[in-house]
């Protein structure tokens, strides 16, 4: 099917991402996409003190890269889709892990805290780009090295920020969340479908 924005148009995206978690919130919600990968480079700020500026460059960095790319060949697309999500504790940025001692280092550090998960969503129209933050704050229960352990062995969350995937089948750490769920998994759809709306 394609999506309809507020003046009735038909829209064709492009998901500027190989996530798959994100493939499959856009499948959910019956959005119309393909999807292409740039070619550029993930800008390492993992550790960084978090402000919104450096996560929205991120997004905006892969959207760029896709429509230069894209548009080189000669091919024109109305919209195209990228994002960033990280992991927040204490005002730093947790990335995705880098090996196993670090994704159980990760885990014990958010083990009985209250951390952020911040996705920015770029949206690039016609070589214009519009950005948007959702956030979502999630508290874990007190973690034991051995389910952690456990967990690493099972789900191997190097992909993913925080070293955890919450939609991961039998995944019990978490204590609260507030906010939307999509967003922690990768995606927050209810803010790109109000982007959407409104472009």
């Amino acid at each position: 099917m394609c999506q309809m924005n507020k003046d009735n148009k038909k829209i064709h995206i492009i998901l500027a991402s190989k996530s798959e978690r994100r493939k499959d919130i856009l499948k959910r919600e019956g959005f119309d996409f393909e999807i292409y990968v740039p070619h550029t480079e993930e800008k390492d700020i993992i550790g960084e003190k978090y402000n919104e500026k450096l996560v929205s460059e991120c997004a905006r960095e892969k959207a760029e890269a896709a429509y230069k790319e894209l548009s080189a060949k000669g091919l024109a697309y109305t919209i195209i889709v990228s994002c960033d999500t990280v992991v927040v504790n204490d005002g730093v940025i947790i990335g995705k892990p880098k090996d196993r001692d670090d994704a159980k280092r990760i885990l014990k550090l958010l083990s009985g805290k209250r951390h952020r998960v911040i996705s920015t969503v770029c949206i690039c129209k016609d070589g214009k780009y519009h950005l948007m933050s959702d956030t979502t704050y999630v508290k874990f229960r007190k973690l034991y090295d051995e389910e952690i352990e456990n967990y690493i062995d099972e789900r191997k969350p190097y992909d993913k920020a925080g070293s955890y995937g919450i939609q991961d089948e039998k995944f019990d750490f978490v204590e609260s969340i507030e906010g939307s769920m999509d967003n922690v998994v990768g995606f927050p759809i209810e803010l790109f479908e109000k982007m959407m709306y409104n472009l």
